[in-house]
Formats: C-alpha cells, sequence, structure tokens
C-alpha cells in the first residue's frame, strides 16, 4: 500500500527512544521529513544520523516537556510547516493516585495537555493552508482500562483522550484528523519501570512479574516499539483520511473492552 505521504513533514515528539524513536524511523522510511523533538542534544543528533535519508530534509528541536514555556520558544525556532504532529511524552511516575501530590498531577497535566495544546495552536494553521493534517496523540491502554499502580497517568492519559476527541471534531472539517493510540506492553524503558513497581509491591521478582504480565496478552508477548509505530504511521497517512477521532489500542488483545 501507498501511504503517500512522502516529502511531507513531520514533528516527532519524544523521538529519542522507544516507540517515538521507532515512529520517526517509520515515517523517514514513507520519504517523510522528519523533525525530531526530546530535551537531549546529544541523543537527538544520534537518532538524527540514524533516519533513513533520500535527499529528506531532516531536523530536530531541544525542548523539555516539564517547561511549556521553553516548548513555545522551542517552536519560535522553526517555520512550523508541518502535516503531521506526533504528541508522545514519558508517562508520569508511578504509584497509587491517593499517594499523589498536587504538583504530580499539575506537572503531568502541564507536560501531556499543556505541551500537547500548544504544539497542536503551532502546527493546525499549516495544516489548514495544506488541507491536510494529522495528529497522532500516543497514550495508553489506560483510557479504557486504568492500570494500578499509575494513578497519575490513568488521570492524565484520559483528560488527553477527551481532549483529543474535542479537537477531532473542531478540526475534522478541514481533512485534519485527531487520533489516539493506546499502547499495550512495549518493550520500552517505561515498561521496564513498571515491572519494577509492580515486582516490589507485588515482592516478587522483576523476571516473574514479566512472565505475569506476557500471561495478560492474548499475543503471549510484548510489543516492539517498531509495532505501534506501524500503527503511528497509518495513521498519519493519506490513506487514513476518513478515520478521525479514535482511541486504537495496540496490545496484542490484552484489553478486554471494545
Amino acid at each position: 500500500m501507498n501511504l503517500n505521504i512522502k516529502n511531507k513533514n513531520a514533528l516527532v515528539c519524544g523521538s529519542t527512544q522507544g516507540i517515538g524513536k521507532a515512529t520517526a524511523v517509520a515515517l523517514a522510511r514513507e520519504g517523510v521529513n522528519v523533525t525530531l523533538v526530546a530535551r537531549n542534544e546529544e541523543k537527538l543528533k544520534a537518532v538524527l544520523a540514524e533516519l533513513p535519508n533520500d535527499n529528506q530534509n531532516h531536523g530536530y528541536l531541544i525542548a523539555d516537556f516539564s517547561e511549556p514555556i521553553e516548548l513555545k520558544k522551542a517552536l519560535e525556532t522553526t517555520d512550523l510547516k508541518f502535516h503531521i504532529l506526533i504528541n508522545n511524552t514519558g508517562g508520569p511516575k508511578g504509584g497509587d493516585l491517593l499517594s499523589a501530590t498536587s504538583n504530580d498531577l499539575i506537572n503531568a497535566f502541564q507536560m501531556h495537555i499543556i505541551c500537547n495544546q500548544i504544539l497542536t495552536q503551532a502546527v493546525v494553521p499549516f495544516m489548514k493552508s495544506e488541507k491536510f493534517g494529522r495528529i497522532i496523540n500516543v497514550i495508553s491502554t489506560s483510557v479504557k482500562e486504568p492500570i494500578p499502580g499509575l494513578g497519575v497517568s490513568n488521570t492524565i492519559r484520559n483528560a488527553v483522550g477527551n481532549w483529543a476527541k474535542t479537537l477531532a471534531t473542531e478540526l475534522g472539517g478541514f481533512q485534519i484528523t485527531v487520533n489516539n493510540v493506546l499502547p499495550g506492553f512495549t518493550n520500552t524503558a517505561r515498561l521496564d519501570q513498571i515491572i519494577k513497581i509492580k515486582s516490589e509491591k507485588a515482592k516478587t521478582t522483576e523476571a516473574q512479574m514479566e512472565q505475569l504480565l506476557k500471561s495478560y496478552v492474548p499475543a503471549a508477548r510484548f510489543a516492539k516499539p517498531e509495532e505501534t509505530a506501524a500503527a503511528v504511521t497509518f495513521l498519519a497517512s493519506a490513506q487514513a483520511s476518513y478515520i478521525n477521532g479514535i482511541n486504537l489500542p495496540v496490545d496484542g488483545g490484552r484489553t478486554k473492552s471494545l
């Protein structure tokens, strides 16, 4: 299938590792000009050097999503001509919701809602002028089923889901789609953190916890970041023009809700 996005421009957040990096690579393979976004310039340069490049114009922006004002300043250094925006930010720290502080919630809201809003407001004018826009938010299956031990994340991920659904309605008439990809258990640093938290709480080993989590998945394994990136890339394509306002789990069938 020809995804028909060659020469489009994409802004990919959290793109120095995990699903963000895999998505940047997948888009570059489709001929997309990719701008990486993360806070570590050394890692950004390393990923930039790995991107497939057939006379493409790749680049990067340095931004720390814990500082929304700094993100705005970073965006001022580019011309904002992006057809595709991938909102992808590391999840809040684990723990029960009742134990979370007000600052934990405020910081997570800033990183996931405020920064998404800043990015979207920055890129939508060009998308409207091009009559083509794809905004894809990489969030979590907790939008459908809260995950024990991730209280703040459960709360904020659902806020992102409803933010996206609202935007999908507002922007659909401009040929701009807004969709959410919900990764399940994926081989990333985030999953390593979750396994550690869960094993400590259950007083078991990390290896035992890993096997337990795999047993919850009909596919009986964890996803590769590239598998989630493939779903993101399709939603970013011209072929996904009539898919708007959805939550797409990429979880091997683990989520029990429809």
